[in-house]
């Protein structure tokens, strides 16, 4: 016998009451969104009820199963993939390039990674974004394409489908524009959707905080990671969640081709940023040893550098862009592909000749929101984005600085752009005349398997 369809004013008003939701009523809700049933004021109503009153982790792991149901669900477990199925996801940053880095490596140390990421959200930069800057490279291939790369390649780093989670997809837009984007049960429903949809079975979150991320505040990011693991594990998905510092730019470049040239020169090994190489070993150690691929830490933090040195990690990427759709020697020729900006020059401090200062604070989302007015962002829904510009040689916190010293270089697309970034460039630059103390980057690690406790991270290497 079919389950019973609620009518949306049913479902409403019970969550407006404060009841719990049954797996019935979620799924009636879900199928509402999906043909259509419901309209937007009911959806919103319905986000709205769910912000104030709240759903607990069992409504919550409805709502995912859901909205991860509402389309096609990948398997892999028919294909003999050498290794376990993983995946890590981000909550949002600035320079934050980790994805294009750790999913090769991942994939070279044995892992099998369908990341399926997504596109820049207010200041916060986007992998898909960044990767369309590769000539040729199909963001969006179909699910046969996509089981093909995976055999191939063992990765595949594309976007959304739109039959994949369409659900979310929809009530995403509707949360957007009814001041409920900040629920953390729909943002924990949202993330997992997505991923239990793509088929995975190991996750692992980089929970961002500080004046550059979504949740600035630690309390608020440490209930985030908590809920994402919860949930995960309530649909039988195992994660861990690290809590990361974003009061500064994780990299030296936020910009998409700009942040695609630091990816190569990290997969390369031409450059080697400490605060990157942290951030990526710290996440990538911990999707190994939950997904059995490393027995402890010091085993996973050498996996990991090994296939870097190796240069199996970037012949990864490679692979995988030329499957893809784009040029089979991007690795080694990328600078010929990615394309650059007209104007391109840099912007120094106003500190008189002959002094020195330290940068004390840096305003994060101010560079991220400066990218976007670039060009290099949507400041409307329809636009597109000039994947040329960007800043890039950042200027770190406690870094010493001269009027000399450039706090970034600008990529415009022409003079007054450059100019009026340039002012936007020294605003968010605060400096001091003693040197402060270097911020923590990782500050706790939520692991898989203990809900209720955190550590903090000690380094793998």
């Amino acid at each position: 016998m079919p389950a019973r369809a609620f009518l949306p004013q049913e479902v409403i008003a019970a969550k407006r009451d404060g009841d719990i939701l049954s797996a019935t009523q979620i799924a009636s809700a879900v199928q509402g969104i999906c043909d259509g049933s419901w309209s937007d004021c009911q959806l919103g109503a319905f986000a709205m009820a769910s912000w104030l009153s709240g759903l607990n982790r069992q409504e919550c792991v409805h709502l995912t199963n859901a909205m991860a149901a509402s389309g096609t669900m990948l398997d892999w477990s028919g294909m003999a993939l050498p290794g376990p199925v993983v995946d890590k996801h981000s909550t949002g940053g600035v320079g934050d390039l980790v994805s294009l880095v750790l999913a090769p490596m991942l994939a070279a140390c044995g892992a099998v990674v369908p990341m399926i990421t997504g596109r820049r959200l207010g200041h916060t930069g986007g992998t898909l974004d960044k990767l369309e800057a590769i000539p040729g490279y199909c963001i969006t291939p179909d699910i046969q394409k996509l089981q093909q790369v995976i055999r191939q390649c063992g990765l595949a780093i594309v976007g959304q489908t739109e039959t994949l989670a369409p659900a979310d997809r929809r009530l995403y837009a509707v949360r957007d524009v009814t001041a409920t984007i900040d629920s953390i049960s729909l943002i924990t429903a949202s993330i997992l959707s997505k991923k239990k949809a793509a088929g995975i079975d190991y996750l692992v979150m980089d929970i961002k905080l500080g004046n550059g991320a979504v949740s600035p505040d630690l309390t608020r990011a440490t209930q985030l990671g908590c809920w994402i693991r919860e949930v995960a594990a309530g649909m039988n998905m195992t994660c861990s969640a690290l809590l990361t510092d974003m009061n500064q730019p994780l990299s030296s470049a936020a910009g998409n081709a700009l942040e695609l040239v630091q990816a190569m020169h990290y997969l390369r090994q031409d450059q080697c940023p400490p605060r990157l190489h942290q951030v990526v070993l710290a996440l990538g150690a911990e999707l190994l040893q939950i997904s059995g691929l490393a027995d402890d830490p010091a085993q996973a933090g050498q996996m990991l550098q090994d296939v870097l040195q190796s240069g199996r990690a970037a012949e990864k990427f490679g692979q995988m862009c030329a499957a893809l759709g784009g040029p089979s020697d991007f690795i080694s020729h990328f600078q010929n592909y990615l394309p650059a900006a007209d104007c391109v020059r840099p912007v120094y401090a106003a500190i008189p000749p002959g002094e020195l200062r330290y940068v004390e604070q840096i305003d994060t989302r101010a560079l991220g929101w400066t990218v976007v007015r670039l060009g290099g962002g949507r400041a409307q829904p329809d636009a597109v984005p000039d994947l040329r510009v960007g800043l890039s040689h950042l200027a770190e916190l406690t870094q010493p600085v001269t009027s000399e010293t450039p706090l970034a270089i600008v990529h415009a697309r022409d003079e007054g752009a450059y100019q009026r970034a340039a002012i936007a460039v020294r605003e968010a630059f605060q400096l001091a005349d003693v040197q402060p103390f270097a911020p923590q980057q990782i500050l706790a690690c939520l692991q898989a398997g203990h809900p209720h406790e955190s550590k903090t991270w000690q380094p793998h290497i």
